[in-house]
C-alpha cells in the first residue's frame, strides 16, 4: 500500500466520519428546533389562557363595579324620594290651619296632660305662629299656661316643674315616630316592583 492510498483512506473516512457527524448534528439541531417550537407553542398557549383569564376577570370587576355603583344610585334615588316625601308631609303639617290645627292640638295637650299630676303648674310651648291659639286652649286648663315659643311644625311640648316631666307631642315628634314605625310600609308602596 502506498502512503497515498493509506492517506486517501484516511481521508475518505474523515469525510464520511465528517458526514455522520453533520447528519448526527443536523438531526439534533432537528430535534432542538421541534423542542422550542413545542415549547414556544405551549408558552404561546398558556399565555393565551393567562390572557384570556385575565380579561375575565377584568370584566367580571367592572361588572361587579357598574353594578354596585347601579345599586348606590338607586338608594340614593330611594333616598331622595322618600326625604321628598317626608318634606311634604312636613309642609302639609306646618300648614294646617283652623279647626283641624286647633283639634290636632288639643288632642297632643290632652294625651301629654295624662303625664301630669293635679294640681301642677304645667306651660305649655309650641310653634311660634300658634301663640294665639295656644293661649286661647290652655285657659281650658286648670294650671295650665302658655309658656312661650318652641321651635317646631305645631303641637305641643308641655312641662312640669313639680313633677319634672317633660312632655314632646309636637307634630314633629309624632311625624318621627309614624315615620320610623312605618318606613318600611311607605318605601313598598312607593318603589313596588
Amino acid at each position: 500500500m502506498s502512503l497515498d492510498t493509506v492517506v486517501e483512506d484516511i481521508r475518505n473516512e474523515a469525510r464520511e466520519r465528517a458526514q455522520e457527524i453533520q447528519s448526527e448534528g443536523d438531526e439534533r439541531a432537528a430535534e432542538i428546533v421541534s423542542e422550542a417550537e413545542a415549547d414556544a407553542d405551549e408558552i404561546l398557549a398558556e399565555q393565551e389562557q393567562e390572557t384570556e383569564r385575565a380579561i375575565e376577570q377584568e370584566r367580571e370587576q367592572k361588572l361587579s363595579s357598574a353594578k354596585l355603583e347601579a345599586k348606590q344610585q338607586r338608594l340614593e334615588a330611594r333616598r331622595d324620594a322618600l326625604q321628598e316625601v317626608r318634606d311634604a308631609v312636613e309642609q302639609r303639617l306646618a300648614d294646617l290651619e283652623g279647626d283641624r290645627r286647633e283639634e290636632l292640638t288639643r288632642e297632643l295637650l290632652d294625651a301629654a296632660s295624662e303625664e301630669f299630676d293635679a294640681g301642677d303648674t304645667v306651660r305649655v310651648f309650641g310653634k311660634p305662629e300658634d301663640d294665639e291659639l295656644l293661649t286661647d286652649i290652655v285657659a281650658d286648663y286648670d294650671g295650665y299656661e302658655y309658656g312661650g315659643e318652641h321651635d317646631c311644625l305645631g303641637g305641643v311640648v308641655v312641662e312640669s316643674e313639680q313633677s319634672r316631666v317633660r312632655v314632646n307631642n309636637t307634630f314633629d315628634s309624632v311625624l318621627e315616630d309614624v315615620w320610623e314605625d312605618n318606613l318600611q310600609n311607605i318605601s313598598t308602596r312607593l318603589f313596588e316592583q
